[in-house]
């Protein structure tokens, strides 16, 4: 089934525009939305995961979960869905909102993204993590020194936004 995405301008302001998310190209002023999450558990140890070797880029990466947001979702409604598919983890009862989020504008390529992100503190061990098939082959838990020598290798997806979250939060 094809996916579709709403289409917002740089206010986040839904414009009535839906699209089919494959083969997406944004315009100017057009912007689909992301979502990324940190999950961290009880020891300070954040969840990440392994890209399947099948994906088009980054390929066997290690990142932090996210997607991008469905027509008709909202942002937090699309961190709930992207984290059970993701993990297999229950967010739906936390209140959560984004604590940090950033605009992408790529005029060339039509990629215009808005990404919120939202650091989760959860009790959950690695046993209750349960990953999608095609998506992710293996998770851990890291602590913040074992995310950078990922990143060290060029390993790590997203390390500079997950960089900047804990810095907005002053937890670095």
């Amino acid at each position: 089934m094809e996916e579709l995405i709403d289409i917002y301008d740089r206010d986040r302001n839904l414009t009535g525009e839906t699209i089919p998310r494959e083969g997406a190209f944004l315009h100017e002023g057009q912007y689909m939305l992301y979502v990324l999450f940190i999950i961290e558990a009880p020891d300070g140890r954040m969840l990440i995961t392994q890209r399947s070797m099948e994906k088009h880029w980054g390929a066997g990466w290690w990142e932090i979960g996210g997607g991008g947001v469905r027509a008709g979702e909202t942002s937090r409604e699309a961190l709930t869905r992207e984290v059970a598919e993701e993990t297999g983890l229950d967010v739906s009862g936390l209140e959560l909102a984004p604590v940090y989020n950033y605009v992408n504008v790529d005029l060339a390529r039509g990629d215009n993204y808005i990404v919120d992100i939202y650091h989760i503190h959860m009790d959950f061990s690695l046993g209750d993590v349960q990953l999608l098939d095609g998506e992710a082959i293996d998770a851990r838990l890291a602590t913040w020194d074992e995310i950078c020598a990922l990143n060290e290798q060029g390993v790590f997806m997203h390390f500079s936004r997950v960089q900047q979250t804990l810095e907005a939060e002053g937890l670095l």
